[in-house]
């Protein structure tokens, strides 16, 4: 039945099947629209407890007509890292964003990619670079400008409200279902009228409801201070403008006539920036506000208080909503929990697996984490007394006040230390202590608990080959802890080099902090002049690799192309990985897959441990496919 006709002549039924589930409406496939808000803690909201009065009336008003989620946890309370677990099922070690580092070679779908295959409109505003391996990423659009071009402003509640507006008239304009990730950037700093240099200014973007010191009550995990309460205040009239961009996105989906057809769910990134929320495994840090509503599925204003979901749950999720197949069961890590949605149960959601490996400045403090209903532990192999922990909140007034009061006073000193060196292990039962203020891991009477989550979390890491596996595995071997994070603080200190060597080249001058140069004539590569579907295709690769690096890894991949320069085409179809030293040939064949959605292909080739470490990179052209021979 065509949309206009199914809203003109049944536009009550539509109305009704938002709040009175229905076969009908369950079997069709719905539009999706995911909304997110930008580092804010889940009981910064009302309807997840908020102390603080009236932050948050849309959203709680939006609570009234969906579902929401009591134990729903993100994996990691940073940004880049945990929006790429989310939209590609997959944990950090194997999407290969451990941090603010992207991964230009992705060898897995993401959600645009899966939302296309699927059928949908893919579209995304805001956190772009954020929420794919690379930018730029394959969206179908990118709607962070309006339509004459002007760009958004990501304080601006209601060009949310316009980016989600075009974003569905675009979808409309090709006949297709609409997928959009609208990204709000509040609560993220700089905070309401807070300049970047964290002086005072005039914001023009002014939130419906402005809060006072006053006003604000401090969380359990800070302490009572005038300069917390000042940046508290500006942190809670920032969720009231999320809050605000928020009701503009809702009016642009009731406005287009699809809020009965179209599949909502919100959520935060993580917890508010502030010490031992953001960048933490903390029980603030990772629990999100998860709500969903599935007009004719959900249950309006119902509360899942049983079961422990996650983001690395939400792609197998949404491909169960869009009514299409999943990719390999191992290519995902999570499973969906499209049956929790219709007021099912599901055995075995007890627990979720936390990680952290490093902030945006590459720094690496690698943690790991589980935490169930009723208690979280948590595992950081970095910890030695003397490593200090490096994150974006140690720039916050909070930490700088902490840090002051630090010298007189022997409570604060001992919260700023553990913040700064952490232990290696700590243990809270988040149930009664969900700002994780008192650590257990000493207490007799928690020993075999504590041994069952520690157990389960090494386990459940091996399951997904984290590297760190075997450090939870034998937490008391410190020859092992020490090797790991030896080899962790090199791969830091290569990328860093790497970095560093690539922006020197391009002021064209040698950086003073490398160490050595980087390689310019250690691969030469032939490629075809053509290929052919179903054929092989051969590469040789010449290299010499100067006698002090020794072994290194020479990896070459196969990747889809384009004739048309204006393409963005570039996906992995293969991948070969070899050793290789001194002077020498290596031959690659690839075979070419006989149903290739592209017109042509290119080969690429660095050598080193990973793309963002590499001495030397080589992309060719694009490589057109010829008349296969008869």
């Amino acid at each position: 039945m065509p949309q206009a006709f199914r809203f003109r002549w049944f536009g009550l039924l539509a109305l009704v099947a938002l709040f009175v589930p229905s076969a009908w409406a369950s079997e069709q496939r719905p539009n999706i629209l995911i909304i997110t808000v930008d580092d804010m803690s889940a009981d910064s909201l009302g309807v997840y407890g908020c102390p603080v009065r009236d932050t948050s009336p849309s959203i709680d008003q939006f609570a009234q007509s969906a579902l929401r989620f009591h134990h729903a946890h993100v994996h990691v309370g940073n940004c880049m890292p945990g929006r790429n677990i989310m939209w590609s099922g997959l944990f950090s070690h194997v999407n290969g964003v451990e941090g603010f580092v992207q991964n230009r070679d992705p060898d897995y779908p993401v959600l645009c990619d899966l939302a296309q295959q699927a059928g949908y409109f893919a579209a995304i505003r805001g956190k772009v670079t954020h929420s794919t391996p690379y930018h730029p990423y394959a969206w179908d659009a990118v709607l962070d400008k309006s339509k004459d071009g002007r760009s958004f402003h990501n304080k601006d509640p209601q060009s949310y409200g316009e980016s989600t507006r075009q974003g569905i008239e675009l979808a409309r304009k090709v006949d297709k279902p609409f997928c959009l990730l609208i990204n709000i950037s509040d609560p993220h700093k700089p905070f309401y009228s807070m300049g970047k240099g964290g002086e005072k200014f005039n914001d023009p973007y002014v939130p419906t409801r402005v809060f006072t010191a006053d006003e604000v009550a401090v969380p359990g995990f800070l302490f009572e201070d005038d300069a917390v309460r000042d940046e508290l205040a500006l942190y809670y009239s920032s969720v009231r403008r999320a809050d605000d961009a928020f009701r503009a996105v809702m009016k642009a989906l009731e406005d287009s006539g699809q809020a009965g057809e179209t599949f909502v769910m919100f959520l935060s990134d993580h917890g508010m920036p502030l010490p031992f929320a953001k960048t933490q495994l903390y029980h603030h840090s990772t629990h999100t506000p998860l709500m969903v509503r599935w007009p004719g599925v959900t249950t309006p204003d119902s509360i899942d208080t049983d079961h422990m979901v996650s983001a690395i749950d939400f792609v197998p999720t949404l491909l169960d909503v869009m009514k299409h197949e999943h990719p390999t069961p191992d290519r995902l890590h999570g499973r969906s929990f499209e049956p929790l949605l219709r007021g099912e149960s599901q055995s075995a959601r007890d627990f979720v697996i936390l990680q952290y490996n490093e902030n945006s400045g590459g720094f690496r403090h690698p943690m790991r984490g589980i935490q169930t209903r009723e208690y979280l532990y948590l595992y950081n192999p970095w910890s030695d007394g003397k490593r200090k922990f490096a994150t974006a909140t140690t720039g916050t007034a909070t930490y700088r006040q902490m840090v002051k009061r630090a010298a007189n006073e022997a409570d604060i000193a001992a919260r700023l230390h553990l913040f700064d060196h952490r232990v290696v292990e700590e243990f809270y039962k988040v149930s009664t202590d969900p700002d994780c203020l008192e650590n257990l891991h000493g207490y007799t009477e928690h020993r075999d608990r504590i041994n069952r989550m520690r157990r389960t979390l090494a386990e459940s890491l091996a399951a997904i080959n984290d590297p760190a596996a075997p450090l939870v595995a034998d937490v008391q071997d410190l020859a092992m802890r020490k090797a790991y994070m030896e080899k962790e603080d090199a791969r830091t200190n290569a990328r860093r080099r790497a970095r560093q060597q690539r922006s020197a080249a391009r002021r064209g001058k040698q950086s003073s902090a490398a160490k050595r140069p980087m390689l310019r004539d250690a691969i030469r590569v032939e490629t075809p002049n053509e290929v052919r579907l179903g054929k092989v295709c051969e590469v040789v690769i010449h290299h010499q690799i100067p006698g002090e690096l020794g072994k290194q890894k020479l990896q070459v991949t196969l990747k889809t192309a384009s004739t048309d320069p204006k393409s963005k085409e570039n996906k992995r179809i293969h991948r070969e990985i070899l050793t290789v030293s001194g002077e020498g040939k290596a031959v690659v064949r690839f075979d070419v897959p006989d149903d290739v959605a592209a017109d042509a292909v290119r080969v690429a080739a660095f050598i080193g441990e990973d793309f963002q470490s590499n001495l030397q990179y080589f992309q060719s052209a694009a490589i057109p496919f010829g008349e296969i021979s008869q």
